[in-house]
């Protein structure tokens, strides 16, 4: 079983930044295809982002790329999401989540086996 465990979220002004992390637990996280995703108030949730096992690929939804950026250090067994010029309609509950099949449907909930319980950003006006 792995265990995943966002931080990094918080209250932030329009134009601000903040940097999540999800730190995981296991010895297989190398092996992992590794992604964000996001979910508002009233709506689905939604993907953000998602990062190849060995840190070479990195995939963005249209909303986010060029503002966050998402990395991995596979020593630390960790991930991150750097979110830069954010935006109130970034408000939303961060979930981190781990595909051990680096499957190519990264931007679907279903293709992911582990979640980690999110972290809420919110951004102020």
């Amino acid at each position: 079983q792995v265990q995943l465990v966002e931080s990094g979220g918080g209250l932030v002004q329009a134009g601000g930044s903040l940097r999540l992390s999800c730190a995981t637990s296991g010895r297989t996280f190398e092996n992992y295809l590794m992604g964000w995703f996001r979910q508002a108030p009233g709506k689905d949730r939604k993907f953000v982002a998602a990062i190849s096992s060995n840190g070479g690929e990195s995939y963005y939804a249209d909303s986010v790329r060029g503002r966050f950026t998402i990395s991995r250090d596979n020593a630390k067994n960790t991930m991150y999401l750097q979110m830069n010029s954010l935006e109130p309609e970034d408000t939303a509950t961060y979930y981190c989540a781990a595909d051990r099949h680096n499957g190519n449907y990264f931007r679907l909930e279903s293709q992911y086996d582990y979640w980690g319980q999110g972290t809420q950003v919110t951004v102020s006006s």
